[in-house]
């Protein structure tokens, strides 16, 4: 067997190949002639894990500036996927729940409570927005000159 096949790792987690997921087995899904070799194979786990890092360190930065901060992060997350049990899980974990909140989003129930709540916190605003411009017009809260 393989240094670092999908059987050991599977072995490693102690549950069966694919037990949430069953089109795919978790590990590595590096080349064969990579896993092959242990020191080949740690310095491409290295690689994996400084691209990966990379990525999500320049998503996290995206989070408060302009930019896609959320997709710049998961794709991080699916490069470490590549390689890394833990990611291949947690990415696992996050498609179920997204699929779960889509889900219930879809209830009609949700929808409507949704809707309502959206038209009465823009009836709300509208409300505040024409009680200022009726009280003050169009000068701003504060003295600008």
């Amino acid at each position: 067997m393989a240094v670092g096949s999908d059987e050991e790792l599977v072995e490693t987690m102690g549950g069966d190949r694919g037990s949430e997921d069953p089109g795919r087995p978790v590990g590595s899904r590096a080349p064969r002639f990579i896993r092959r070799s242990r020191p080949l194979h740690l310095s491409w786990q290295v690689l994996i894990f400084l691209v990966g890092l990379a990525v999500v360190v320049l998503g996290v930065f995206m989070l408060p500036l302009p930019g896609p901060g959320w997709v710049v992060i998961f794709l991080g997350m699916g490069i470490w996927a590549t390689e890394f049990v833990w990611a291949q899980l947690a990415l696992r974990w996050t498609r179920r729940k997204v699929a779960e909140a889509a889900q219930r989003a879809l209830d009609p129930r949700v929808r409507k409570r949704n809707i309502t709540l959206t038209v009465i916190g823009l009836a709300v605003i509208a409300a505040v927005g024409g009680w200022y411009l009726w009280r003050y017009g169009m000068t701003l809260p504060w003295d600008v000159g």
